[in-house]
């Protein structure tokens, strides 16, 4: 399906730019993965994905491999030569389901989010027959150049589940510049996308967390989404030791008025999550070192 659906177009008129993401339509319409996205997916490193597990539970889990793990097999389909890591919430996850996936380069301050339905699960990794594929500005990434560890890893210490929040889980998101976040529509599917910002951008409050929605290329993919399904996963990692922090639960898009407290980049916009799943590991086999802070990171207008 082409164009965009009835949450975007709210959200649009709301922040008052449906003109112009009306100019942006012709990127929501069907895909066909070109020699170019073919070649950028080729030499990523690190990919995200939204999806259910056999519960129905929305997560949105890490992909990473060697170059080449990302591979056009047609103009419109993928395969990801991985799988989700062992204890992660989507490892098993079942096949024939709506999928988000987002191949992020943050040294280049790049990506792209790829739509549509994983049609195969196996031994070759996932196959994803592509309905939406488009890049994004290089807003708010931050620059790092990800490798593999360069000292022998101790192993994959155990997932702890839950439901709330515990004390490690609040200080890796309160010292986050970036995290993923997932999102689904009842008819045209999920999608994976990230965010980031200047550490601190993301507050947590009474077991919840929220974060400043920032300007962006007003298509609104991510706040149309949760306007028609509140729905959301969230993925944070840290980048220096590996650690994961899955969380799947509840937003709710809250329009305050430019200027409020929080309101970093005065949009008047910002979303609040409510966690009902939390799976905290050390699930990323990537390591980086140093960060460059991203040029357009708003200052913070509160801690």
């Amino acid at each position: 399906m082409s164009g965009f659906h009835e949450g975007e177009l709210a959200v649009q008129r709301r922040a008052g730019v449906s003109g112009d993401a009306a100019r942006l339509s012709a990127m929501v319409a069907p895909a066909r993965l070109s020699a170019g996205v073919a070649g950028f997916l080729a030499e990523r490193t690190f990919a995200a994905i939204t999806a259910r597990d056999g519960d129905g539970v929305l997560w949105l889990s890490p992909l990473t491999g060697p170059p080449g793990f990302l591979h056009v097999d047609s103009p419109a389909a993928l395969t990801a030569r991985t799988s989700p890591a062992v204890g992660d919430p989507l490892r098993g996850l079942p096949a024939d389901q709506p999928v988000g996936l987002i191949a992020v380069e943050f040294a280049l301050r790049r990506r792209l989010r790829v739509n549509g339905t994983l049609s195969d699960v196996g031994d070759d990794g996932l196959r994803v027959e592509v309905e939406q594929a488009f890049g994004n500005c290089p807003q708010y990434i931050q620059g790092r150049l990800l490798h593999a560890p360069t000292a022998a890893d101790p192993g994959t210490a155990p997932v702890r589940r839950g439901e709330r929040l515990a004390p490690d889980d609040v200080d890796l998101i309160r010292r986050a510049d970036t995290f993923l976040v997932g999102t689904s529509h009842p008819t045209r599917g999920n999608d994976a996308s990230h965010r980031g910002g200047a550490p601190g951008f993301v507050r947590v409050e009474g077991g919840g967390l929220w974060w400043p929605d920032y300007s962006g290329n007003n298509m609104f993919t991510t706040l149309g989404n949760i306007h028609a399904d509140p729905s959301a996963a969230l993925l944070f990692c840290d980048f220096t030791t590996g650690r994961t922090l899955h969380l799947s639960g509840r937003a709710e898009v809250e329009w305050t008025g430019p200027g409020a407290l929080g309101d970093d980049d005065h949009t008047g916009r910002r979303v609040h999550f409510t966690p009902r799943h939390v799976a905290a590991g050390r699930l990323l086999p990537l390591r980086a070192g140093s960060v460059s802070p991203s040029p357009y990171n708003p200052p913070l207008t509160t801690q």
